[in-house]
């Protein structure tokens, strides 16, 4: 089985899909962790890693490439990523994650520590607007098009258990029946 988990900056996908990974005994591979692991490597704010990886495409095309080569070549996989959804082809299960601004920012400044809220907003819609546009050039993708995903759910209205038990429900409904 491959899931993929999508969402934008703070809606939760990375905790969605460690908890299926973990739940479910699959391997998951975050587009997230490792653009977020390059921008500690380069000494910057995402939004400015952002910033750079516009400039030179290879930092996304890298990513993107190396998380579809391994969503290819393993079964039982989470593959969260903004792309994710676009990029496995022949996903069996495609998630989109959902939150308002205002509870995203809440989770970003928390979860990077960021000073204020303020300028977590500021951070957050510099960063959305430079990868819409990344995306758009790159692969013609609009990233709002949400009609390529199986399930999209609100993660301000449930917790990672809640979201998980959706999502358990529809793996166990798509897992073929044994007994047959």
């Amino acid at each position: 089985m491959r899931i993929t988990v999508s969402g934008l900056p703070g809606s939760g996908t990375t905790s969605l899909s460690r908890y299926l990974a973990e739940r479910h005994g699959f391997s998951m591979i975050s587009a997230g962790e490792v653009f977020r692991q390059l921008a500690r490597e380069h000494n910057m704010e995402l939004a400015r890693f952002g910033n750079l990886a516009r400039q030179d495409p290879s930092y996304d095309k890298m990513i993107d490439a190396r998380q579809k080569e391994i969503a290819q070549k393993r079964d039982d996989i989470i593959v969260e990523g903004r792309l994710s959804g676009w990029m496995v082809d022949g996903a069996d299960l495609k998630v989109w994650l959902y939150a308002p601004i205002g509870c995203r920012i809440q989770r970003i400044a928390t979860r990077d520590n960021v000073a204020d809220e303020k300028t977590a907003a500021a951070l957050t819609l510099e960063r959305e607007q430079c990868e819409a546009d990344r995306y758009r050039s790159y692969y013609s993708i609009d990233i709002s098009d949400l009609s390529i995903y199986h399930i999209i759910l609100n993660s301000e209205h449930w917790g990672v258990e809640g979201l998980g038990a959706i999502i358990d429900t529809a793996i166990a409904r798509l897992k073929p029946d044994e007994t047959r």
